[in-house]
């Protein structure tokens, strides 16, 4: 299988696939939160979730600079992992309001995410 070269960041599996996960977010979980929940599970999950793509977009500016680079991809992981955390409250505390399979789908969609940054960050000098 030939590998397409990286050009872009939007050439990275991990930031299409983070990109899409935030647009299922914000289009499937969070208009089913209940109002109550504006300025808190809402507000941290919507937050949690665009910085995924944005992190990695503006780290790849710097992938020139290894350090520069994995800086922005451990705070991708990061606000991922937070991500995850804000979905399991969403399924655990409103599983009433919200559609459970699609917390188990961005809940697996965001393993997946987490363990690209991963090997992402690790590989980085066999890209560059």
């Amino acid at each position: 299988m030939e590998k397409k070269k990286i050009t872009t960041y939007k050439d990275l599996e991990v930031y299409q696939r983070s990109y899409d996960a935030c647009l299922l977010v914000m289009t499937k979980l969070i208009p089913n939160l209940p109002a109550s929940e504006k300025y808190d599970l809402k507000d941290q999950l919507s937050r949690s979730s665009k910085a995924v793509p944005r992190l990695i977009a503006e780290g790849f500016a710097k992938k020139h600079q290894k350090a520069g680079f994995q800086k922005y991809l451990d705070d991708a992981t990061g606000e991922s992992n937070e991500t995850q955390v804000s979905i399991c409250q969403c399924k655990g505390i409103y599983g009433k309001f919200v559609d459970v399979a699609v917390c188990e789908q961005l809940l697996n969609e965001y393993d997946i995410i987490g363990n690209q940054l991963y090997r992402l960050r690790e590989a980085w000098d066999e890209f560059s």
